[in-house]
């Protein structure tokens, strides 16, 4: 493990994203602790599950860009602004993550709607990945991705990693987590998809209204919703479809 709890420092200045029910709860008590090697973060879209892992990556000097922690390469992107307000209790693995010598950070954060950007900057350096991206499938080039970087232990941050996944993919993806979460890593992974969550023995997060509520797999809405879609999809396409 390498990041144990979350909180939200005091002297942050209002505004989004500090008035969402879930950021706010960091503010309380004592915030948020993270006791499994994987976490899922789901929820609504707009609820923070994106905002809280991009403010994680900065809290661990990965940057909310996305990319590798300790890397000369690819910018950091600017710090989010929940990034700089967000108090990680680190273990001594996380310390040194954050801390150590930049060769021997382990930490890689996948942020699905910059992958390619980062692509183009870091593919086919050394400590990457070799192929181009921009000559394989949208899903191809995740899955390249995953190969090439999902291997040391470290902490490993997702941003909706399924957006380019089939079935099949996004059950190849759980197999990586577990192997990862066995070999000493931790993932912070925000989702919408029910494959993903159901991996075995990870903590769920339920981002909503209610703040961040710990929750079990079936008792998620949207397991509920896919559930109820795929069994009768026309009584949810009727109020769509004229």
């Amino acid at each position: 493990m390498f990041v144990k709890r979350l909180r939200l420092a005091a002297g942050h200045p209002g505004g989004w994203p500090f008035t969402l029910a879930p950021i706010r709860q960091l503010g309380t008590g004592e915030g948020v602790a993270l006791d499994r090697p994987i976490t899922f973060l789901v929820g609504e879209n707009g609820s923070g599950k994106s905002t809280l892992v991009e403010a994680i990556a900065d809290a661990a000097k990965i940057g909310s860009f996305g990319g590798k922690a300790g890397t000369k390469y690819a910018p950091p992107g600017e710090p989010t602004l929940l990034g700089e307000y967000l108090d990680v209790d680190l273990t001594t693995a996380g310390l040194r993550m954050t801390s150590g010598p930049r060769r021997q950070r382990r930490g890689f954060f996948l942020r699905a709607e910059t992958l390619f950007d980062l692509s183009r900057q870091v593919g086919g350096r050394p400590g990457y990945w070799s192929e181009d991206l921009e000559e394989l499938s949208h899903g191809e080039g995740f899955l390249a991705v995953f190969d090439a970087m999902l291997r040391e232990p470290g902490l490993y941050l997702f941003d909706e990693p399924e957006a380019a996944l089939s079935f099949t993919s996004c059950l190849r993806l759980v197999g990586l987590m577990l192997d990862l979460a066995d070999s000493g890593s931790q993932i912070v992974c925000a989702t919408h998809s029910p494959i993903l969550a159901a991996t075995p023995g990870a903590e769920i997060l339920e981002l909503g209204e209610q703040g961040i509520e710990r929750t079990e797999w079936r008792d998620l809405a949207l397991v509920d919703h896919w559930a109820r879609f795929m069994g009768r999809p026309d009584a949810y396409l009727r109020h769509i479809v004229p």
